[in-house]
């Protein structure tokens, strides 16, 4: 009879450099590293552009959007956190899921989350390809994407405290971005921006055409659709932490930052862009919503500092979705979940076969967006659009069983709790559900309908194939088992 490592423990991370081939991951990322994941995880090229769309939908109500998706992620990163804490391991909530909810369920998870970002991988690539092929057209924009995908697989090879120093420089940028955007749409809002004419119009944008909610209330909810993808990567963090040398300390500080990251950052930007200019004005559109700002200020170049901006979000989450998918395809392995060889390292606790894997299939999945983006890629695009909040669906169910099992085995570790359990966890679970829900009744925005039927689809296939395997695997050691 085989048997499985247990999925309580915490994969094996060893803390010095040295360490034998195949021994495990290593604690190579610093404090400063995951702070900036932490940061930079709730920052998407998604915020810069695509929230033109929500606000044209929505108007200023697009805020209580921002909001409402702001609070689940909060209340889903609380529920993470508080498992994270308790049991630092690479594969997060499909390790969780597979101890609380069964092994059928960190399978099915896992390899989702896997599938999730090795398509983003595609996405991103693309359209850094299509930034860099505008500055430099000599190189084809094909060209620019395998470079993109090139130099970042290489620096996830080298060593993880590479992919952390990208990280740290990538989501600095953006932070630093953001925080100037915020300081000067400010000041110009309230006429003190020098050499700026932009009228000090104060808030007055926010109710003066047609008020908060110029298409009803109802535009609120189409907003919530248009702006929750944009959310996707907070959990990267608790990844992360099992290669840090205080996983605990940093789940819990990751944790506890998430409510003022996802207010300053994305409440407190589109706030500004909405006080800035009238929610209805052409440029949010044609441009882009933080051009159209940063434009109606007098900011020369304004578009180039923004592709600059999008293209340093761009190879962010190219970096961390490459990271992520491989330590994802370790966890699996290590819990006889995929290849053997996805959960062996290098010297330096690197885990090759894993990042290769991850990115060979971003390759693929570059090259459907170039030869058949509208039909081959675009049902990669819908079969994986939901599956984020499948993801936060999973963490919620597994929280309300692994919380128990805390309190049973290892109380003192409990160092994290969700509030109000288990009512909060029931309220997100309901909300999500609803969220869902009403994403088969949009056909218009981003085909929430086609994103929930194909993902859903993709994952009982994948539920059906973990449920098939283990029969077997059981029926297997049912024949090799003494009478």
């Amino acid at each position: 009879m085989t048997t499985r490592p247990p999925v309580s423990a915490p994969d094996p991370v060893t803390t010095t450099g040295s360490a034998s081939a195949g021994s495990g991951l290593q604690a190579g990322l610093k404090n400063r590293h995951l702070s900036m994941i932490a940061i930079g995880g709730v920052i998407g090229a998604g915020l810069f552009v695509g929230s033109g769309s929500g606000i044209a939908a929505a108007g200023p109500g697009i805020l209580i959007s921002y909001a409402l998706v702001g609070v689940l992620v909060v209340l889903v990163m609380r529920m993470l956190g508080e498992m994270a804490a308790a049991n630092p391991t690479s594969g997060s909530f499909s390790a969780y899921a597979d101890r609380a909810l069964g092994r059928w369920a960190g399978f099915t998870i896992g390899w989702l989350y896997w599938f999730f970002w090795v398509v983003v991988l595609a996405v991103e690539a693309t359209a850094g390809a299509k930034i860099l092929a505008g500055w430099i057209p000599a190189v084809p924009q094909w060209g620019w994407a395998l470079i993109v995908m090139v130099v970042l697989t290489a620096s996830n090879l080298a060593s993880v405290s590479s992919y952390g120093e990208f990280e740290f420089w990538f989501a600095g940028i953006k932070v630093v971005a953001i925080a100037a955007f915020i300081v000067v749409g400010a000041l110009a809002i309230f006429g003190l921006l020098p050499g700026s004419d932009h009228p000090a119009s104060g808030f007055s944008n926010l109710t003066g055409h047609g008020g908060f909610l110029p298409h009803g209330p109802g535009a609120i909810l189409t907003g919530v659709l248009m702006v929750v993808f944009s959310f996707m990567g907070s959990e990267i963090v608790t990844l992360a932490a099992g290669e840090t040398a205080d996983p605990q300390g940093a789940v819990t500080k990751a944790t506890n930052s998430v409510i003022w990251r996802i207010a300053v950052f994305y409440l407190g930007s589109i706030l500004i862009v909405v006080s800035l200019l009238r929610w209805d004005d052409p440029a949010i559109l044609k441009d882009g919503s933080y051009v159209a700002a940063l434009s109606s200020i007098g900011i020369p170049h304004a578009s180039q500092i923004m592709n600059a901006i999008v293209l340093t979000s761009v190879l962010s989450c190219l970096n961390s979705g490459l990271y992520t998918a491989s330590r994802m395809a370790f966890s699996l392995a290590r819990r006889s979940d995929a290849p053997a060889s996805f959960g062996r390292t290098t010297r330096r606790g690197v885990p090759q076969a894993a990042i290769l894997a991850s990115v060979v299939f971003g390759f693929v999945a570059v090259a459907f967006n170039y030869l058949w983006p509208d039909t081959v890629f675009q049902f990669l695009l819908n079969s994986s659009g939901a599956i984020a909040l499948f993801v936060w669906l999973v963490i919620c169910f597994s929280q309300l069983r692994m919380r128990r099992i805390i309190e049973r085995e290892t109380p003192e570790k409990l160092v994290v709790r969700m509030w109000l359990y288990p009512y909060l966890t029931w309220a997100t679970i309901a909300l999500i559900t609803f969220v869902l829900g009403y994403m088969l009744t949009d056909t218009a925005n981003g085909g929430g309908r086609d994103q929930v039927v194909l993902s859903t689809l993709v994952a009982l296939g994948v539920v059906a194939f973990a449920l098939v395997r283990e029969r077997v695997a059981r029926r297997g050691t049912h024949e090799v088992t003494p009478s």
